[in-house]
């Protein structure tokens, strides 16, 4: 079933509560993009009603000329938080709304764009030698506030390089890369 962008959280909201609907769980949120330019992008939603024993897949057009975005469910299905994270870092799919709308499967400094787009170059924008050197130089403690990292700290779980740039006030600061 198609939606309109602009009507998307009402029939979401509307399969959710209404009587004899209750479509109480998001099962997936993904994307299409086809190969026709043609074609518009799809988020495509899979709902179950798991006292009806019923699915749906709700649709949603996006046209690549305009802005990709779509409202988050993530308010009526909790379950929706990574599955929108996941269409954000793999397609650049915007969320509004969502809670915490940031990369979850690439690192979040990555910079060649979105790998399940038709226009992503098979073999990625930079050579594995500088896609290694990006992913071996991401300072992740960037991403953490200091209580969850004194935590881990406390734990032993940090690795040590990561231990002493934050005692020595490094943190959210990428290291060059050794020569």
């Amino acid at each position: 079933m198609f939606v309109a962008r602009d009507r998307l959280l009402e029939a979401m909201t509307w399969l959710k509560e209404t009587p004899g609907e209750e479509f109480d769980y998001l099962v997936d949120v993904t994307a299409v993009e086809f190969r026709d330019r043609e074609r518009p992008l799809e988020v495509v939603y899979f709902l179950r009603s798991l006292t009806r024993r019923a699915d749906i897949r709700i649709k949603v057009e996006l046209s690549t000329s305009d802005e990709l975005a779509v409202d988050s469910v993530y308010h009526l299905w909790r379950g929706a938080d990574w599955l929108e994270r996941e269409v954000f870092d793999m397609f650049g799919i915007t969320f509004r709304g969502h809670p915490d709308l940031r990369r979850i499967l690439m690192w979040e400094t990555y910079a060649e764009g979105y790998p399940l787009r038709k226009s992503f170059p098979l073999r990625g924008r930079f050579s594995r030698a500088e896609q290694v050197r990006q992913a071996l130089n991401v300072n992740p403690e960037a991403n953490y506030s200091l209580e969850e990292l004194s935590i881990a700290e406390a734990a032993g779980d940090l690795p040590d390089d990561m231990r002493d740039r934050l005692r020595r006030g490094e943190r959210g600061v990428i290291p060059e890369p050794p020569q």
